[in-house]
């Protein structure tokens, strides 16, 4: 059984968002950019995407998973189902070949739109817009023991997208070697953090996306 108590990240470096003035810019951003996308985008896409939910595959439309979050705080992370239900769902992590995904759940997967739900966490404070993607608890829990630093990606609240995600480092994590390098893009970005910095991720995301 996965614990939920509290992990306490290692110390990082002095990191920009430390700063009361960076917090404050950051959290503006989400708020403002998570209202929109929830107000013109989330309504229609539950409609289209939520009937072909529960046209195609069994279980609810959202998918509800407690996620490791800043500080290892745990929260419940929202997403479009794209799975099977399955007793598996908070231990083992998807694959590429994983006869869990649906048709529609892995074209909701390969464009990230499984992802929208998430806009929710980041009004509500739990996550950002950028940021070190959640891990599963049991995740957390493991890959703390194996990788030294990766508990100070847990410096900051997690993100939809992040500088790991545009560099190709997404997805299933096939070995410790790709969960090292994910999490030293995580601590790269916390140290090197900027506004621009979270403007590039973000339109470098939505050009993934479209492509």
């Amino acid at each position: 059984m996965v614990s939920n108590s509290m992990i306490i990240p290692m110390s990082i470096d002095t990191h920009p968002l430390q700063q009361k003035r960076h917090q404050v810019a950051k959290r503006t951003v989400d708020v403002c950019v998570s209202l929109l996308v929830l107000i013109l985008i989330f309504p229609l896409a539950y409609l289209i995407i939520g009937g072909l939910i529960k046209w195609k595959m069994p279980g609810k439309i959202l998918f509800k998973q407690q996620r490791t979050g800043k500080e290892g705080h745990p929260f419940v992370c929202y997403k479009f189902r794209s799975m099977l239900p399955s007793n598996e769902a908070d231990t083992m992590q998807a694959h590429d070949d994983d006869p869990r995904i649906t048709p529609l759940g892995r074209f909701l997967r390969i464009t990230s739109l499984d992802e929208i739900p998430q806009f929710w966490n980041v009004l509500r404070g739990e996550m950002s817009i950028v940021g070190p993607r959640p891990h599963m608890l049991l995740h957390t829990e493991y890959y703390s023991r194996l990788i030294p630093c990766y508990e100070q990606r847990l410096a900051i609240k997690p993100g939809i997208t992040g500088w790991a995600q545009i560099h190709n480092l997404r997805g299933e994590t096939h070995n410790s070697e790709k969960m090292r390098q994910r999490v030293e893009h995580d601590v790269w970005y916390i140290r090197h953090w900027t506004m621009g910095l979270d403007l590039r991720i973000m339109f470098r995301t939505i050009r993934v996306m479209f492509n």
